[in-house]
């Protein structure tokens, strides 16, 4: 079975057979995945991937309801906590990114709606070879990145965004060789 990316991490493995690139228009699955990106940043996806279940804990099950309501006491308790990126910057973030995700929603119904609307509603296929081939950002992603911080978000750069975007299925960055690629085509058609 042909992979694009996996080094026999049975984690890495897992994500990429059974999450990465599949579409997904749940809001609120969509902004666990916005706030673990932007944790991401700097480091790499395989250290997110082996805390998120403690971010799940330690965040409320990503609710933003709640994560919007946090305080600095629950700031302070989230920087102590190992199981989690301890990072000030990133925590404040995905509080301020919490308020801004509700109102997104207010705004417009759903977060997918609005999340979707840059890659007109549907995934975008790519068709690569080689994992060398993969951008980094595109212009739907910095159309992204632009909306987002202008509504208030934080740690949502076009990269970010990006990665956003091949983690929920709205593009297929699976290499034309791998066993997912053709999997994700046929939902797209569907």
């Amino acid at each position: 079975m042909t992979r694009c990316w996996g080094d026999g991490d049975p984690l890495m493995q897992t994500y990429h057979d059974a999450e990465w690139g599949v579409p997904l228009h749940h809001d609120g699955k969509l902004f666990e995945f916005l706030v673990l990106e932007g944790m991401q940043a700097g480091l790499s996806w395989r250290i997110v991937l082996r805390k998120r279940e403690h971010f799940r804990r330690a965040f409320d099950r990503f609710d933003p309801k709640k994560i919007a309501r946090y305080r600095p006491a629950k700031i302070r308790e989230l920087l102590r906590d190992p199981g989690i990126i301890r990072n000030r910057q990133k925590i404040e973030a995905a509080v301020s990114n919490a308020a801004a995700f509700l109102a997104v929603q207010r705004e417009f119904g759903r977060f997918e709606r609005f999340m979707w609307q840059f890659v007109g509603g549907r995934p975008i296929l790519n068709a690569w070879r080689r994992i060398q081939e993969l951008p980094a950002t595109s212009p739907e992603s910095d159309a992204m990145s632009r909306a987002l911080r202008e509504r208030g978000f934080r740690f949502v750069g076009s990269t970010i965004c990006y990665a956003h975007m091949q983690a929920t299925g709205m593009v297929n960055d699976h290499l034309v060789r791998c066993f997912r690629y053709r999997q994700l085509q046929e939902t797209r058609d569907d």
